[in-house]
């Protein structure tokens, strides 16, 4: 069988046609087009998925269903995005009316999950029991997969990973809360954290490395690497609330694996050895197990979002047969 992933973004629709092994077999993509109502984004995300099968010359029967990644508050089960506010939706019904455009069963899912699972299940965390995703990008966001399937909570709200506290009285977050992982891990929080570091160190290769480069999560970790002693100060912050939040979702979940994924990601090692050893003293009982949660760099790139919507419309036809 055949399925067709879509990953809708603000700016963005990809889709993809994928098989019941993750394969990709043709992708293709259209502008989002801004803010308009939402069954015409549906009618043109259609006319992709129809666009996609034609450029892998598949017959649209052989299209067994559709999975939809998109962000915001996703009700998984019911099939409504319940609030995603870059596309000004509340409350509809996204998966019936695609099903309708469509002649195709669809899944729905938050875009954050979706790449989750194609990591769980294709990526870093391939063969693993259980993995949690968290993406390091504009926001901190993520997902939990256990034994091949995404843990949505009742409502399809859960996995809000990037709203873990880990700054009592810290930052004020979107949320409302203060202090959480989001302000502090996330490319934004590092900016924050990289901007106050240069304006108290006139000094720092900071200052070179963004009038060369650009001001972006790169420079301090550039800069720490050449020996720069703000730059290092910098990294060394971010990794220890990482690692806060990090602990966190170990000691609730244990899982296998821990993949990070988004620009702040692509350090690699540089993010992630002292990560590990940031993350290690504060696990409850690490010292006494010979088994520890591995935390690796996601290996799926832009097609997380396709290839996860795609394996989500998978399981939903798995799940009626």
């Amino acid at each position: 069988m055949l399925y067709i992933g879509i990953d809708l973004g603000g700016t963005n629709i990809k889709a993809a046609l994928v098989d019941a092994q993750g394969r990709v077999l043709a992708e293709a993509s259209a502008p989002t087009g801004g803010v308009r109502p939402p069954q015409a984004l549906c009618a043109d995300i259609a006319a992709l998925a129809f666009a996609v099968a034609r450029q892998a010359n598949c017959p649209w029967q052989d299209v067994a269903a559709l999975g939809l990644g998109c962000p915001g508050t996703v009700d998984d089960r019911a099939g409504v995005v319940v609030y995603a506010n870059n596309l000004e939706w509340r409350n509809f019904a996204a998966a019936a009316c695609l099903r309708e455009l469509t002649g195709r069963p669809v899944a729905l899912g938050n875009d954050a999950n979706v790449a989750a699972l194609a990591e769980s299940l294709y990526g870093c965390a391939r063969g693993a029991h259980s993995a949690v995703i968290i993406t390091l990008g504009t926001g901190v966001g993520g997902g939990i997969v256990l034994q091949g399937r995404l843990w949505t909570g009742f409502d399809g709200s859960a996995s809000e990973l990037g709203h873990i506290v880990v700054e009592p009285d810290g930052v004020e977050c979107t949320c409302g809360r203060r202090g959480c992982l989001e302000m502090y891990a996330s490319a934004t929080g590092l900016l924050r954290m990289t901007r106050q570091a240069m304006a108290d160190h006139p000094e720092s290769a900071m200052h070179a490395l963004a009038a060369a480069n650009g001001l972006d999560g790169r420079v301090p970790f550039a800069a720490a690497a050449a020996g720069d002693a703000a730059g290092r100060a910098v990294v060394d912050r971010y990794v220890m609330y990482l690692a806060r939040g990090t602990a966190d979702v170990i000691n609730l979940l244990y899982p296998e694996v821990i993949g990070y994924s988004g620009g702040v990601a692509k350090q690699g090692e540089a993010l992630l050895a002292p990560l590990r050893r940031a993350v290690a003293p504060l696990v409850y009982g690490a010292a006494d197990t010979a088994r520890h949660t591995r935390l690796l760099a996601c290996t799926m790139g832009y097609r997380a979002g396709t290839v996860g919507a795609a394996a989500l419309a998978r399981q939903l036809v798995e799940s009626e047969t």
